[in-house]
C-alpha cells in the first residue's frame, strides 16, 4: 500500500465528514476494485401492479458518485476483479465436468480429457528441463558446436526458475521471429481447424460422415490460452463428447474415451494453415507442436487428475494476459514508443515484428500493431462451445439477482413483484488518493485470505 503523507491527512480529514460512512462502504463493497468506474444518476424499485415507487437512491446517497467495479479480468490490472473471474471461470468448467449451474450431473460419467496444444519451435530458447524429479541441463550440445552466427547452439546451465534468460533465444538471428508472430496471429484459426479435424477424425474411426457423427456425438470444450516464457501461446482445453443433443443426452457406447484420446492426438497432428506474406518472406506453413498432451479426467478423486484441479488450472490462466511472458499491459500507438519498453530483448524482437509487419500492405488485415503489445495474439482467453456448461454471463445474472434480492430483504419488500427502472451516466473512473488507501487495505485483506 503506498501510502504518502498527503493521502493519509486526505483520508483523516475524510473521516470527519458527516458522510464518511456511506462514502467508505461505496469504496468497500467493490472488494478492492483498483479502477472503479463512476456513475451519476438515480434508480428506484416500483411495483409493476400499481406502479408505486417503493424505494429510491441516487448518486448522492454514495458520496456524490457511484461507484461500480471494471470488471477487468486481468490481475496484472485489477486483482480484485480478477479473483471474481477465475471464480467464475473454475464453476464454469468445473459444471462441465460434474454437473451444476444448469449442467446435468450425468456429464461427470462422459468421455472427458485434458487437453494442451503449443506451438511449434521457431528457435532453441533457454529452458528448464526435468526428468524423474531431477533438473537437467538447458541445451546440451557438444562444446564448440555453433551456429551460422557464430553463437553456441548449447547451454549446460542448470537454469533458476527466476533466470532471466528463459525463454530468451540461443541466437536471436536464428531465431523465426516472423514465423513466431505469424503463428500467434493465427493460434485462434488453428484451434478452430483442429476442432474441425477432430471430429473428421472420430467419423472416420467409427465409419460415418460428419454429417451422421453429428446425428449420433455432440463435441464439447471449454479453453483457455497461456502464454509460455518465449512469449507463444498454447491451449489448454477441457474436451467432452455428448450425446447429438448435448450433455443432456448420452453418447453411443463406441464414444470412449479412449477413442477421444486417440483422435485428438491424430487431429493435431493433421492441422496445417499457409500464412500469409509468402512473397515478402517466404512460406510459413503453421501448425501446432509435436508436444501434444491429452490426460483423462478422473470421474472421482483416486489421485489422478480431478475435476476440481483442471478447473482451477485452466481458472488461474484465465486471469492472466502477455504480460505473464514479459510483455506490457497496454496497446503500444507509436514506434518511437518501442524503445521506452519496459521488456526483456525477446519481447521487444516479438513486438517489434508486430510493428513491421503490420506496416506491409500483406498483413495489413492481421491488425499486428494493434496486437503488438499481445505479442500478435489477439484471440479471446477463454471461449467454449455452446453446450458445455452455463455461460460467464449466466454467472453474472445470478450474482446480480442474489444481491439485489439480498436488497429487497434488507428494505423489507418482500417477495412480491418488482421492476428497477433508473439512469446512471459515466462519470469518470480511478480513485481519489483517501479512496485509494481504503480499496488497497480492502483488496490486501482479500488477497491474505485467498478471498
Amino acid at each position: 500500500m503506498n501510502a504518502t503523507p498527503k493521502s493519509v491527512a486526505s483520508l483523516v480529514a475524510m473521516a470527519a465528514e458527516p458522510d464518511f460512512a456511506a462514502w467508505r462502504r461505496n469504496i468497500v463493497r467493490l472488494n478492492g476494485c483498483a479502477n472503479p468506474i463512476h456513475l451519476v444518476g438515480q434508480s428506484a424499485f416500483i411495483d409493476p401492479r400499481t406502479g408505486e415507487v417503493l424505494w429510491t437512491h441516487d448518486s448522492q446517497t454514495y458520496g456524490g458518485r457511484l461507484l461500480v467495479a471494471c470488471g477487468n479480468r486481468r490481475a496484472s490490472v485489477c486483482s480484485a476483479c480478477a479473483r471474481t473471474y477465475r471464480a467464475d471461470t473454475y464453476y464454469l468448467i468445473r459444471a462441465g465436468l460434474v454437473g451444476g449451474k444448469s449442467t446435468p450431473v450425468v456429464v461427470a460419467g462422459r468421455p472427458r480429457v485434458f487437453v494442451t496444444l503449443t506451438a511449434p519451435g521457431f528457435g532453441s530458447v533457454h529452458t528448464r528441463r526435468e526428468r524423474d524429479g531431477r533438473q537437467r541441463r538447458c541445451r546440451p550440445r557438444r562444446s564448440g558446436e555453433q551456429c551460422s552466427h557464430g553463437e553456441s547452439v548449447g547451454c549446460h546451465m542448470h537454469h533458476a526458475s527466476d533466470d532471466p534468460r528463459l525463454g530468451e533465444p540461443l541466437c536471436p538471428r536464428c531465431y523465426d521471429y516472423a514465423g513466431a508472430v505469424l503463428w500467434q496471429v493465427h493460434a485462434g484459426a488453428l484451434w478452430h481447424r483442429f476442432a474441425l479435424e477432430l471430429r473428421r477424425e472420430l467419423a472416420r474411426r467409427v465409419g460415418m460422415s460428419r454429417a451422421q457423427l453429428g446425428e449420433s456425438v455432440r463435441l464439447s470444450y471449454a479453453k483457455v490460452a497461456e502464454y509460455q516464457r518465449r512469449g507463444l501461446i498454447h491451449f489448454h482445453a477441457v474436451v467432452r463428447l455428448d450425446g447429438p443433443d448435448g450433455p443432456e443426452t448420452a453418447p453411443p457406447g463406441w464414444a470412449t474415451t479412449a477413442l477421444l484420446t486417440d483422435a485428438i492426438l491424430t487431429a493435431a497432428g493433421l492441422v496445417r494453415l499457409a500464412a500469409p506474406g509468402a512473397r515478402v518472406i517466404g512460406p510459413r506453413l503453421l501448425r501446432f507442436g509435436s508436444q501434444a498432451d491429452v490426460r483423462t479426467i478422473a470421474e472421482f478423486a483416486t489421485g489422478q487428475l480431478t475435476a476440481g484441479a483442471v478447473a482451477g488450472y485452466i481458472a488461474k490462466y484465465a486471469t492472466k494476459g502477455a504480460e505473464a511472458a514479459g510483455a506490457v499491459d497496454g496497446r503500444i500507438h507509436r514506434a518511437r514508443d518501442l524503445v521506452l519498453l519496459p521488456v526483456r530483448p525477446h519481447v521487444l524482437r516479438m513486438i517489434a515484428t508486430c510493428w513491421w509487419l503490420g506496416s506491409l500492405p500483406d498483413f495489413e488485415p492481421l491488425g499486428l500493431r494493434r496486437w503488438a503489445h499481445m505479442l500478435g495474439y489477439g484471440g479471446h482467453f477463454s471461449t467454449k462451445s455452446r453446450l458445455y456448461s452455463t455461460t460467464l454471463t449466466a454467472l453474472r445474472r445470478d450474482r446480480a439477482d442474489h444481491r439485489a434480492a439480498e436488497q429487497r430483504d434488507a428494505l423489507g419488500l418482500g417477495e412480491g413483484p418488482v421492476v428497477t427502472a433508473g439512469e446512471w451516466r459515466y462519470a469518470g473512473r480511478g480513485y481519489s488518493p483517501a479512496a485509494a488507501l481504503i480499496a488497497a487495505s480492502v483488496r490486501e485483506g482479500g488477497e491474505r485470505h485467498g478471498a
